[in-house]
């Protein structure tokens, strides 16, 4: 077979507009390339600018280039008995449609195929389909993105690894995914179905099928988790019995020595390994301020191995976030293994859900319970593919797109719905091979959502341990008030509703009513009638669920009144006064309860007489069936008690977008004070706990942190320790903060004169550092402000602008657009201040527009504030200003990533400098050289810096 590989530039994505550049790459039956195609095109209209930022494509260049009609007389013959190839496809064939037909040729009838649907087949872990990462990921040369002729030629290359990724599947997998796409699927069917054929005609092949394990007909890369032995069963003399953690320390550093080239040892981090083993062996818990740069995974991870080999007790590593779980996994545990002297082992762990439920996937595969027909068929046969490479089955491997997380959430593990050890597929459940990998490991590296989640459950999720440390630990007290509280929102309650029952034909009722009038079963039609009841019972709740949500939304003041911020209104629910129409709400409430009440009821009635039933496939029906039902029961009971709230210790709050209306209705009930628990589940009965985090202390003191998580009762009988470790840059000579201290005073977020000023600023900065600026704000009413105007400020020195919000919500792709092109600014606000990495010469600036201050009328920081006062305390002292100074020190990071970094950070509130606390968020920083001018001496001065850099 033969492929034409076809991409137009155009210039924009309305069908009504025009084709400015072709591409088309002829490949052979070989799969070499037997004839190109490439030429500008004339539109007749004017090339829109941003299509020639995009491109390149000028309207000079397209002056003397053919037009359409002239294009099409050299394109058109090489269309001819060929695959129509193209990256999204359906866009290049839209334009291709048009023009045969506006230039008078016959349409194109031939078969068409996306290299982006191949590409999320066959490619299951890649983290982006876009052609230019993609091409980067293979190693494809691609020097000229979004022009036809280069894009083309790249996808032909994508084209090429795609056919041969089909090659090397497994039989099994293969078969089964042209299983999968059946008959319907016109043309990528077609492709995967020959391929098949070719691949069964192929006796040799037939005989060789690698590394693959096949089981209920699905090919898998792992084999039963039952077999997996302790790391060092059976092996003599690797024991740490007799090894001084100093002589382990020597041999880590030898090997790493040997591994990195350039590795020198840090004295900050030597503090660290020698803190961390000391708290762990001593039995005391630990504050350790780490700040970037100090190697800080390793100087807890080393520490912990050894302690856990030595001793044979079990090391809880516990990270803020699953990305720094992967981290830890993609990058510090293959050195770990290549560097630490004896074999130990490390495992993650997160939340159930995060695994996949392997009786789920077979049952919707085989009985084609698919809701987005085409959509669900390509989820589906991706996974196949995925399953004979994960060792995992950790969603975190997965690239789903489109409605890909829908499908997933259908097929995950969940406890409500787990066979357990009657499960057939119990001896390759990936959730239970992790429990066990846990169980068999030295180190488990999970995350504080889980650790409170197996809090909660009565410790039944994590291996016994007595030793933990936790990463990120400033971050600490807010997931345990998320966990250690109620969190309810519309889709709560919908989402197992739409699980049970979509329609007639779709959901685990509809499904399980047509297992059981096929059972043969004496009762199934008593049981088909009982089903259609819990229909209409679903039906009526969710609309009095509507009406309950809508009566919710009602009480949220309006997005004008001042305090929204992005259309986002909250709304604080006091036990002594709550809204004037709440009784209407509490109505509601109580008849949906009395509705989910029988729901329920009648739903446990029906699967207790189901459950001796004598069939596999159809107790797996009802136990997915029972599970949503407990769902359902939970989220009633949490409403009622977040409704009925009246605890003085809990605060309880609304929130909701003017966009979403009442569906974005999202519900609070969070303890005050944290430290208590905290105290209880962890600081008494544990050993040793070690918090790090790079911002911990404030004014070099880690009271703030004590009081917050409980470590008052440790601190006092003496059970903890605490370090600051010096910081290993030299910020002295790499870092210059500047204040305008005759800056504007800001007035709000909605400070015409303060905005305009700051716009103007920015623009003047910008042009000297050529960009490379990221600009922290603390309200998005006020970044949104100054976006317009900066960016057309800065227009005219090709500056780009990019803003949180306004170019994508997604930060990890505008830091990424950031990075790509270096006369860049971004303007971010909450997600920015910490988490972000960018280093080297894509940021030299960083500007602080505000201190970072949570907003006084936020429920959870009111509450805090009312019992501080109570006290007798200063709320503003005691609570805002540590608060803030935090995330401060987070923003400052930014800048300095690595030590070769060298930038300016301008702090445009000048209350540093004005006022009394201001002291404490200069002082808390590590030292970078201070100044403060007249706001006109600002570009000069950084002008000068940057020059005495060179």
């Amino acid at each position: 077979m033969r492929f034409a590989v076809l991409d137009f530039e155009t210039t924009g994505n309305q069908p009504g507009d025009e084709i400015i550049q072709i591409g088309l790459v002829v490949l052979s039956d070989e799969l070499k390339i037997e004839n190109e195609y490439h030429t500008l095109v004339r539109p007749s209209v004017s090339i829109p600018e941003f299509i020639t930022q995009l491109t390149g494509i000028t309207d000079q260049m397209v002056k003397d280039a053919p037009d359409l009609d002239e294009a099409m007389t050299g394109m058109v013959p090489l269309l001819n008995d060929v695959v129509l190839v193209g990256h999204n496809v359906a866009f290049d064939f839209q334009y291709l449609k048009q023009a045969l037909e506006s230039t008078g040729y016959l349409p194109f009838t031939g078969r068409i195929l996306d290299t982006i649907e191949l590409l999320r087949i066959l490619f299951p872990s890649l983290t982006s389909y876009q052609l230019s990462i993609v091409a980067n990921h293979f190693g494809i040369v691609h020097d000229r993105p979004h022009q036809a002729d280069s894009d083309a030629l790249a996808t032909a290359d994508i084209l090429i690894r795609c056919l041969k990724a089909i090659d090397d599947l497994p039989l099994l997998t293969l078969q089964r995914i042209v299983d999968l796409l059946g008959e319907e699927e016109r043309d990528l069917g077609w492709l995967l179905y020959n391929k098949l054929l070719e691949r069964e005609q192929d006796a040799a092949r037939l005989q060789f099928e690698g590394e693959v394990n096949p089981f209920r007909q699905i090919a898998f890369k792992v084999q039963d988790w039952t077999d997996e032995l302790p790391p060092r069963e059976g092996l003599e003399d690797v024991s740490l019995e007799d090894v001084s953690f100093k002589s382990f320390m020597e041999q880590i550093k030898n090997n790493l020595q040997e591994q990195l080239a350039n590795y020198e040892t840090r004295d900050a981090q030597e503090q660290m390994f020698n803190a961390v083993n000391e708290c762990l062996e001593e039995d005391r818990h630990l504050l350790i301020e780490a700040g970037t740069g100090t190697g800080k995974s390793l100087g807890y991870l080393l520490p912990s191995i050894y302690h856990s080999v030595k001793n044979e007790k079990k090391v809880i590593v516990s990270t803020h976030t699953i990305n720094l779980q992967e981290q830890l996994r993609q990058r510090d545990l293959p050195l770990l293994a290549k560097i630490v002297p004896v074999p130990f082992q490390a495992s993650i762990l997160k939340g159930r859900s995060h695994y996949l439920c392997l009786r789920k996937f077979e049952h919707k595969i085989n009985y084609r319970e698919f809701v987005h027909a085409r959509d669900d068929v390509l989820t589906a046969a991706q996974m196949m593919v995925w399953l004979s490479e994960t060792e995992t089955g950790d969603d975190e491997e997965l690239h789903l797109i489109h409605k890909g997380p829908e499908f997933w959430d259908t097929v995950a593990s969940d406890s409500d719905s787990c066979l357990n050890r009657a499960c057939p597929w119990f001896r390759r459940c990936f959730y239970h091979r992790a429990k066990n990998d846990a169980n068999l490991s030295d180190v488990v590296i999970t995350n504080h959502s889980l650790l409170f989640t197996d809090v909660i459950a009565d410790h039944r999720l994590l291996p016994t341990y007595e030793h933990l440390v936790i990463d990120e630990a400033h971050h600490f007290e807010e997931t345990a008030g998320k966990h250690l509280g109620v969190h309810l929102q519309y889709f709560s309650l919908i989402h197992p509703f739409v699980q049970l029952f979509k329609d007639s034909k779709n959901g685990a009722l509809a499904l399980l009513q047509t297992k059981l009038r096929l059972s043969g079963n004496e009762k199934a039609l008593i049981w088909a009638e009982g089903i259609e009841k819990q229909y209409a019972q679903l039906m009526d709740a969710r609309e009095v669920w509507d009406r309950l949500y809508e009566a919710l939304y009602q009480l949220m003041p309006s997005a004008e009144s001042g305090q929204a911020e992005a259309g986002q209104t909250v709304l604080r629910l006091k036990a002594s006064s709550r809204p004037d129409s709440w009784n209407a709400v509490h109505e509601l409430e109580q008849d949906v309860h009395t509705r989910l009440n029988d729901i329920v009821r009648t739903g446990e009635k029906l699967v207790n007489e189901w459950k001796d039933i004598d069939d596999e496939e159809l107790q797996g029906a009802v136990v997915d069936v029972a599970g949503l039902f407990k769902e359902i029961a939970a989220v009633r009971d949490e409403f009622r008690q977040f409704i009925q709230g009246t605890d003085p210790d809990i605060v309880y709050w609304m929130e909701a977008n003017a966009q979403f209306k009442f569906k974005s209705v999202q519900m609070y009930a969070v303890p005050v004070d944290v430290s208590e628990q905290l105290n209880r589940y962890f600081f008494e009965p544990k050993k040793s706990v070690i918090l790090t985090s790079a911002t911990l202390s404030v004014d070099k003191s880690f009271q703030y942190i004590e009081e917050q998580i409980g470590l008052k009762d440790a601190k006092a009988s003496g059970r903890l320790n605490d370090v600051i470790l010096p910081s290993p840059f030299r910020y002295r000579e790499q870092a210059l903060v500047v204040i305008p201290r005759d800056f504007p005073t800001v007035r709000g977020a909605y400070d015409a004169h303060f905005n305009g000023k700051l716009a103007e600023s920015l623009a003047e900065v910008a042009r000297v550092t050529k960009g490379r600026m990221l600009v922290l704000f603390t309200s998005y009413r006020m970044l949104k402000d100054v976006y317009e105007p900066l960016k057309d400020a800065l227009q005219p020195d090709g500056i780009q602008v990019l803003g949180q919000g306004m170019d994508s919500g997604n930060r990890s792709k505008l830091t990424k657009r950031f990075q790509e092109n270096s006369a860049s600014v971004l303007l971010g606000t909450s997600s920015f201040w910490e988490g972000v990495d960018i280093p080297g010469e894509a940021l030299t600036c960083l500007a602080i527009v505000r201190l970072p201050f949570q907003p006084p009328n936020h429920p959870l920081f009111e509450a805090k504030s009312e019992r501080l006062k109570r006290n007798k305390q200063n709320p503003f002292r005691k609570l805002a200003v540590p608060q803030a100074v935090i995330r401060f020190k987070q923003g400052f990071g930014r800048l300095v990533r690595t030590s070769q970094d060298k930038g300016i950070v301008i702090i445009y509130d000048t209350r540093v400098i004005e006022t009394s606390y201001g002291k404490h968020f200069l002082y808390s920083l590590p030292g970078p050289k201070m100044e403060h001018m007249a706001t006109d001496q600002l570009v000069p001065r950084i002008e000068a810096w940057f020059e005495e850099q060179e």
